[in-house]
């Protein structure tokens, strides 16, 4: 491969001290340093006592795109180039994967210098499963939209990993709770490494209740998979019946059940689709 070198770097999720000696080398080593947020980033700069004389450029959402070209002319003329985020790994739920995948097109050398990661923490601290696991990251804002992919995670077996802003946190859990059930087992982390940081376990019913008096900082939920199938499609499908017929909607009875009993929920909506027409002629 020809030209510089694209750097990801993972920084402290709260605690300065978290900062590896390769991280403070990449940053003493840079041409230049794309930061998810300048003064965020030069403020980090304070708290680790480090000193850098490489061109500092914002890369964020809003420019990731565009920047993504100009840092592309960079690397291919020698630079070594590399991107932080306010806190953790490039590229997982912040900025950077459209730069590694313009790099990889361009034949520039990519490499990572690891860090702290709250999906690990926060899995690590949940006292859930942890052999499997998927990360779902921020869901959508709308509510529709989050309900409708909580939805389709029901019969989800693999233990979640989810963040969320502490002032959507109640959202949802309410969503959470009704695509999962009040009892599936979980897990909210915040202010991961920091001096407050917190943990609390139980069902997403008691969870919510606590998060009802307000969260604050950094949030991460940990969500455990749907326990194998009870019962069978045939089985399920009365119980949907029986909330409907209690005035809960279809699809959130659907959903429920679904997460209640370990059945498929795409499976569950026709079988009780197909029920409804037959029952209403």
């Amino acid at each position: 491969m020809d030209g510089g070198e694209l750097v990801l770097a993972g920084t402290p999720i709260g605690n300065p001290a978290d900062a590896s000696p390769a991280l403070l080398a990449a940053l003493l080593d840079a041409d230049v340093i794309a930061a998810e947020d300048t003064r965020r980033f030069r403020a980090l700069l304070d708290r680790l006592g480090a000193r850098t004389s490489a061109r500092i450029v914002s890369y964020f959402d809003g420019n990731e795109a565009a920047r993504a070209a100009e840092l592309i002319e960079a690397l291919e003329g020698g630079a070594t180039v590399v991107v932080v985020s306010d806190a953790g790994m490039p590229t997982v739920s912040d900025p950077g994967y459209r730069l590694v995948a313009a790099a990889i097109a361009a034949g520039v050398r990519v490499r990572v210098v690891p860090g702290p990661s709250a999906v690990l923490v926060a899995l690590a601290l949940s006292g859930l499963p942890t052999d499997r696991f998927c990360f779902e990251g921020f869901l959508p804002r709308k509510g529709g939209e989050r309900r409708r992919r909580l939805a389709d995670l029901a019969a989800e077996p693999r233990t979640m990993v989810f963040f969320e802003a502490p002032h959507r946190l109640d959202d949802f859990l309410a969503d959470a709770r009704a695509a999962f059930g009040d009892d599936r087992p979980a897990a909210i982390s915040r202010e991961l490494t920091k001096t407050y940081e917190e943990t609390r376990r139980g069902g997403l019913a008691d969870l919510a209740a606590w998060a009802a008096g307000g969260v604050r900082g950094e949030i991460t939920v940990v969500v455990a998979g749907a326990a194998p199938a009870m019962m069978s499609v045939a089985e399920a499908v009365p119980l949907v019946a029986e909330r409907v017929s209690g005035g809960e909607p279809f699809s959130a009875a659907v959903a429920a059940v679904a997460g209640e009993s370990g059945v498929p929920r795409k499976q569950l909506y026709a079988a009780a689709l197909d029920a409804r027409k037959d029952t209403h002629g």
